[in-house]
């Protein structure tokens, strides 16, 4: 069975910085795709980042700020977030699949999210 395990995230005060690691398990096979994604309360699941194919790809309102990457080697997703702001207070998602399309139902698998907090 394919497991993510999420760690990292916590509290931070607007303009620090905080990291996120994904590592995916119980499988041989390396996802094509793999992504963060973020819900705050009462909001849809928006990506964050995904890296796929040698490209990575992120909402516009973490460019500049956010860096995604990816160790296949140790079937890992980091997400290294500087700067941050309110209104990336968030519980945090990593996902996994195979589709080019960056959808939250086009990944297979999940993590079980960790909190993200940023407040002063």
């Amino acid at each position: 069975q394919v497991q993510l395990v999420e760690s990292g995230g916590g509290s931070a005060q607007p303009g620090e910085s905080l990291s996120l690691s994904c590592k995916v398990s119980g499988t041989f096979f390396t996802p094509w795709a793999m992504a963060w994604f973020r819900q705050a309360p009462g909001q849809q699941r928006d990506l964050v980042a995904t890296v796929r194919g040698g490209r990575t790809i992120y909402h516009d309102a973490v460019k500049g700020r956010f860096t995604a990457s990816r160790d296949e080697e140790k079937n890992s997703i980091f997400l290294q977030m500087n700067n941050l702001r309110s209104e990336d207070t968030a519980v945090y998602f990593c996902a996994a699949g195979n589709s080019v399309d960056t959808r939250p139902e086009a990944f297979d698998s999940w993590g079980q999210g960790t909190q993200v907090t940023v407040s002063a």
